[in-house]
């Protein structure tokens, strides 16, 4: 009996549509459940729920040219993943994101395969940094005396163990492989923009030094920089996309810092807008009614919460310059 209702449940579909549903119902929930979003694989009556609202969700939210490149691959597993990626992001937990390392770690493989995924590997590979350190962070941290029976809750990690874990895992890193060549050419443009030339190196905690990392939202170039901020800058991005080129991006990026540097006052406040937005922090600050960094991290965006001290481990790593000491050239 239950195999003749599955045999006339079959004849319902076309063969390629049915496959397509199957596989899109399985990889959402096996992608869901790996990143810990859901307990057990769902029914299929819930999935029938749960699957127009994630493509909904994914059509409005990701790049279309991420749809594109995914046509080698995987899609559905590839966007459900970036989905939650992108809501754990932008949530203020940090140790939600360790959840995550796993599935980036499986899926980064898949991106590389294929030359028109490859630019969103360049961007996942560098996140990676931020689902390893949410871990370690997890791992590190001290829970609470528990309280009627209920697990021991996790206290935000402070800030100087962020910065000890990020200086930790960057203490044996090599350079990346295009820094030497790059880096030369970009500090100069850097120091003729008035900004320190020690932040040429945000090139590597946003995209490793790759000019073709894209990010699933539209970010793109060495300096991770999003259409709009683009545009405002001068740069075009269309035909040709000039975020892709090294110099034209290090020059925007530049003048950018240089913004954020004048209406904040200070480096760790501007390189968390350069990350989250301007207006973002700007709002936590008049809310906080304070002028800095620390009064405000935890109130951040998890993924700017780990930015900023990935960002000041990186300087200080590479250049031997606390971010606290960077001077603006002169003249």
């Amino acid at each position: 009996m239950q195999s003749s209702k599955f045999t006339q449940g079959l004849a319902t579909f076309s063969p390629p549509c049915y496959l397509r549903r199957v596989k899109s119902r399985l990889a959402i929930a096996l992608v869901l459940c790996c990143c810990g979003a859901l307990p057990a694989p769902p029914p299929p009556s819930v999935l029938d729920d749960l699957l127009p609202e994630v493509q909904d969700w994914l059509r409005e939210n990701l790049d279309e040219n991420v749809l594109q490149a995914l046509a080698q691959v995987d899609r559905d597993r590839v966007r459900a993943f970036f989905d939650e990626l992108q809501k754990r992001s932008q949530g203020d937990d940090i140790y939600d994101l360790g959840a995550l390392r796993e599935t980036a770690a499986t899926l980064l493989p898949l991106l590389e395969r294929f030359e028109e995924t490859r630019p969103y590997a360049g961007w996942l590979a560098t996140r990676l940094d931020y689902l390893q350190s949410a871990e370690e962070l997890r791992r590190q941290a001290r829970p609470a005396p528990p309280r009627r029976g209920l697990p021991p809750p996790l206290p935000p990690p402070t800030l100087q163990l962020q910065r000890t874990v990020w200086t930790r895992q960057l203490e044996k890193r090599p350079l990346p492989p295009r820094a030497s060549a790059l880096v030369p050419k970009l500090q100069p443009i850097f120091a003729a923009e008035k900004v320190p030339a020690q932040l040429v190196w945000l090139a590597e905690v946003e995209s490793s030094f790759n000019p073709d990392a894209k990010s699933p939202a539209g970010a793109a170039g060495l300096f991770q920089l999003m259409k709009p901020t683009a545009k405002s800058l001068g740069l075009s991005t269309w035909l040709p996309d000039e975020r892709l080129h090294p110099e034209k991006s290090a020059r925007a990026a530049a003048r950018y810092l240089r913004h954020l540097h004048a209406r904040f006052g200070d480096w760790r406040l501007a390189l968390a807008a350069y990350n989250a937005g301007e207006n973002r922090v700007a709002g936590l600050l008049k809310k906080s009614h304070t002028r800095t960094y620390d009064a405000i991290a935890r109130r951040l965006p998890a993924e700017t919460q780990l930015f900023v001290p990935k960002c000041e481990a990186t300087i200080k790593q590479r250049t031997g310059v606390a971010l606290a000491e960077l001077k603006m050239p002169k003249g």
